[in-house]
């Protein structure tokens, strides 16, 4: 359903959160690939261990969480490491982008996000209306983890909730940005801050 959704609403909602015209290449090695501004926000961050969990599809997402969690206690229990060795980032992107906001958001809009997400199978795994993971992540953010929230997804979803509820659009992008369910990055889109991260030396671990 979401996936209509972006297709009907990509063009109107490019006036809402426009991007910024692309920033030069801030540096570049011969043996290395550029660094752009808009990604250094991954560099303010441990470098002993890096990790991104890339999620999109709503019914996978409690995995993520839960292998986050792993990572980070088998790291500390094991390997003797503390908060400030790891960074450990979560993208939401897609079906799961709706799990990057908090309570407030959910208890005024759960009912459309669970009508839109998407997610592999709906029917054994119903989407959730309210956020069943927003302590989790809390707990995960303590320990350091931020959230990669897709832009693009996040204008989808603007859309249709000004749609549905007769609100203004940029209320409503206003409102999403300013309530996420820990530190929070928006990025252009999910797919380019897993790749950028990659980059900048981060490990993937692909939910879906």
């Amino acid at each position: 359903m979401l996936r209509r959704a972006f297709l009907s609403t990509v063009t109107a909602a490019g006036a809402l959160l426009a991007p910024a015209q692309p920033a030069a290449a801030t540096q570049r090695s011969p043996a290395g690939p550029a660094r752009h501004a808009q990604d250094d926000w991954l560099d303010q961050a441990p470098e002993r261990h890096r990790v991104i969990f890339d999620t999109w599809m709503a019914d996978k997402f409690g995995e993520a969480v839960g292998f986050a969690g792993n990572w980070m206690r088998i790291n500390k229990e094991q390997y003797g490491l503390a908060d400030g060795d790891l960074a450990m980032v979560i993208v939401a992107r897609h079906g799961s982008a709706p799990f990057a906001f908090n309570e407030a958001i959910w208890t005024k809009y759960g009912k459309i996000f669970a009508a839109n997400m998407s997610a592999n199978d709906k029917v054994a795994h119903p989407n959730p209306s309210t956020n069943v993971y927003a302590a989790r992540l809390a707990a995960l953010a303590k320990q350091g983890m931020r959230l990669a929230v897709c832009s693009l997804t996040t204008r989808a979803y603007t859309q249709i909730i000004a749609k549905e509820t007769g609100a203004e659009p940029e209320a409503v992008l206003k409102e999403l940005t300013a309530n996420t369910a820990g530190p929070a990055t928006f990025v252009p889109a999910g797919i380019v801050a897993v790749t950028r991260a990659q980059e900048r030396g981060y490990a993937l671990v692909s939910i879906g």
